[in-house]
């Protein structure tokens, strides 16, 4: 930042900035902020930062976040244990949960394969994934984004998971509810089409 800046500052901003989908006027924006907080409120928003960092851990068998060993859905007897939903991140775990309507459990990836940024199967849960298909389980969800990493991912898991006799589906794609025909992009329609259901 300039010179008339103070160095803590532009320090505060520079923090701000390595967030996903902050820009440099927008870290200066929240650091300006900041500073005009009472100093209280900038300790608390500090502390609670903190110790969301330090009490969140991975639930140690489907690796969503959790306050404990075992998040709530894995521990929970109402949830469906046969069907899992694969998912990149726990952000989409809140996303399907909010949607409502899936019974089952969930498989957070923390990530896709992206061979191009050194992101193999190692990096992700992989292991941890294949280690839960026991006799239990029937369906596996392939909720990825549909990206080339994200089909390139659900290719790679399929390939793993079939020979077991377990079912693997994909989240179908299409129109949204609502949308015009003549505003959808020709992969969305052609998806919409392909994926069809009988009425």
């Amino acid at each position: 930042m300039a010179e008339y800046i103070p160095q803590p500052l532009a320090e505060a901003a520079a923090q701000f900035a390595k967030l996903p989908g902050v820009g440099i006027k927008t870290a200066g924006r929240l650091a300006y902020y900041i500073l005009n907080m009472p100093l209280e409120d900038v300790e608390e928003f500090a502390d609670t930062l903190v110790k969301a960092r330090q009490s969140v851990k991975t639930c140690s068998i489907c690796r969503n976040f959790s306050e404990s060993e075992v998040c709530s859905v894995c521990s929970g007897t109402i949830r469906d244990k046969s069907v899992i939903c694969v998912v990149e991140s726990p952000k989409d775990v809140t996303a399907v949960e909010r949607a409502g309507g899936f019974t089952g459990v969930y498989h957070v990836l923390h990530g896709l394969l992206s061979p191009s940024d050194g992101v193999g199967p190692a990096q992700l849960t992989v292991k941890e994934l294949m280690s839960r298909l026991s006799g239990d389980v029937t369906e596996i969800i392939m909720a990825t984004s549909p990206t080339i990493e994200g089909e390139a991912t659900v290719s790679y898991l399929s390939r793993l998971i079939k020979p077991m006799g377990i079912k693997v589906t994909r989240l179908a794609y299409g129109l949204p509810v609502g949308a015009s025909l003549e505003y959808a992009d020709t992969v969305t329609l052609s998806k919409a089409i392909e994926n069809r259901n009988v009425i």
